[in-house]
């Protein structure tokens, strides 16, 4: 997690291993809790990488499922001392939206009325629906970078942060400009090769809005 420490105040930070019960053998990447303060607003950041779909999507499904109950299970505990607490789930989860890992192991929606206080809001659904993803694989788009968020960060007001809007950073630099990738995400590599680019997934982003008062102003 990068951050900005003229705005955000680094109270504290934890890595939480995934273990999954008769693979002691299994590794993959810890689960990364940052809590501070935003413009003095107490916000806990989790920052995931889920394991790939490596041998094949269904094969590896269990993986992901289990990271995503890792993810609820530190949500909820953050929940259960704070009923209020705001929380930023993000990652690249390997998942879409609309598979099980998000729809029914975070208890991800992507309707602000929908939402209920043991689900998570998210911010890249919309995306989804409409064909727009951050990576491709045999030209299919998917959409495994998301940010997702707890009921208080959707809640109505703008007395403290609230969610504003999503954004995919899908900008023209980033593409591939010709050959079999064309429109693909401009990589770094390829296999060992290295092709100069950026990335095989685009960045996602949101924006978080409140009002400030003309006292906070002076």
């Amino acid at each position: 997690l990068l951050y900005q420490p003229k705005y955000f105040e680094l109270e504290s930070s934890i890595n939480i291993p995934l273990k999954i019960e008769g693979k002691d053998d299994f590794y993959t990447r810890d689960q990364l809790l940052v809590t501070g303060k935003l413009n003095g607003e107490r916000i806990h950041f989790i920052v995931a990488h889920w394991p790939s779909r490596r041998g094949g999507e269904k094969k590896s499904e269990p993986l992901r499922k289990a990271a995503a109950a890792l993810g609820k299970k530190i949500i909820d505990s953050i929940q259960e001392k704070d009923p209020e607490a705001k929380v930023i789930y993000m990652g690249d989860l390997n998942d879409d939206p609309v598979d099980e890992s998000l729809k029914k192991v975070m208890h991800d929606k992507h309707k602000k009325s929908q939402v209920e206080e043991d689900d998570l809001f998210n911010a890249m659904y919309d995306f989804y629906k409409k064909g727009i993803g951050t990576l491709a694989y045999r030209d299919n788009w998917n959409l495994f970078d998301q940010i997702l968020m707890t009921p208080p960060l959707i809640s109505e007001g703008l007395d403290s942060y609230k969610f504003y809007k999503a954004f995919i950073f899908n900008k023209t630099f980033l593409l591939q400009q010709d050959g079999k990738y064309k429109g693909y995400p401009w990589r770094s590599y390829g296999g060992p090769n290295y092709i100069g680019g950026y990335s095989d997934h685009f960045p996602v982003y949101v924006f978080l809005v409140k009002e400030v008062s003309n006292t906070s102003m002076k």
